[in-house]
């Protein structure tokens, strides 16, 4: 049986890396697919497990999210901390719009390579365009604060606010 401790959900700025930020895992097909694929665009990392029921809670909204926020150049990525077939067995029901990206120990160490202090799920880490790593979210996230994330990525991006101000936005969520 394994035991991982679920969060209720804060935002966390500190103690991120203020470097570019890079891992490679396997997707559902086991190809290996990198962030940095990803460099020009906000990404939102979602670290999630079949059996944990606050991450099924999340997938619906990041899925309505990418959805929303694609063409504005946000791209979501799911990271599953589990096996790889409950995870493409979740996967076919659940219709992901995102990529999945699998890994057991492997996952865990990317977010402890960010200097995240990994120690449940769900996780969520927010990597800026260049590929920083600007904020994390232990717990369930929830629309509220998806809203909220839009708006201060589309100030930043029309340059009404600096990368500080989505920090101290972030860190109040």
């Amino acid at each position: 049986m394994r035991f991982v401790l679920i969060f209720v959900g804060f935002f966390t700025t500190a103690a991120v890396a203020a470097e570019p930020v890079d891992f490679t895992l396997p997707d559902l097909d086991g190809k290996q697919r990198s962030l940095s694929e990803f460099r020009g665009k906000w990404v939102i990392v979602n670290f999630w497990a079949t059996w944990c029921a606050p991450c099924r809670r999340e997938i619906p909204l990041l899925k309505a999210f990418q959805d929303e926020h694609g063409a504005d150049g946000v791209q979501v990525i799911g990271i599953a901390v589990d096996f790889v077939e409950p995870v493409v067995e979740y996967a076919v029901a659940a219709e992901f719009n995102y990529p999945i990206l699998v890994g057991e120990q492997e996952a865990m160490e990317v977010a402890e390579r960010s200097g995240v202090d990994f120690i449940g799920l769900p996780f969520t880490m927010f990597v800026a365009r260049d590929g920083e790593l600007i904020g994390t979210h232990m717990g369930e996230i929830h629309k509220e604060q998806l809203d909220e994330l839009a708006t201060v990525l589309g100030q930043l991006d029309r340059g009404e606010i600096d990368r500080d101000s989505v920090r101290a936005t972030l860190n109040s969520l």
